[in-house]
């Protein structure tokens, strides 16, 4: 009987006996209660850097409603590879909010992926900054705009 309970308790903590992810919560309430951050954005022009696109949900395709799949993808150039370790991922309020230790589980040197992520409804500024092997660093600012 014991041998059975710790084939199981093996499984439980292997995560082969849990049922279907659980949704990741991107955003909490009191973070986009937060005050904004400061208007305009400085982005850079034309860069060698390695290229972060938002690929779901699909930025031309207007607001989206929690939970939804987040896929991200980084795209090396010059035969560069991304560096996982260099991703930072930040919630753009007065005061940043980290969401990196929210996104780990996602994230690979292909981009980021996360199952049912949940954000407050309202309009949100995700900055993804990523490095390359070469050292080349980007930053994209993802815009999304959640309704109940």
């Amino acid at each position: 009987m014991q041998r059975v309970t710790s084939f199981f308790a093996t499984m439980a903590l292997l995560g082969l006996l849990s049922g279907p992810a659980a949704a990741v919560t991107l955003i909490k309430d009191e973070e986009a209660r937060l005050p904004a951050a400061a208007a305009g954005l400085v982005t850079r022009g034309i860069t060698r850097g390695p290229g972060v696109k938002m690929l779901s949900p699909d930025p031309a395709a207007g607001p989206v409603k929690s939970p939804f799949n987040l896929k991200v993808s980084f795209e090396p150039r010059g035969g560069a590879r991304i560096d996982p370790a260099s991703v930072s991922v930040t919630y753009l309020k007065a005061t940043p909010v980290d969401l990196l230790p929210r996104v780990k589980a996602g994230l690979s040197a292909g981009g980021i992926e996360l199952a049912g992520a949940e954000v407050p409804p309202g309009e949100h500024q995700i900055r993804v900054t990523v490095q390359d092997s070469e050292g080349r660093q980007s930053s994209t600012v993802l815009q999304l705009n959640v309704v109940k």
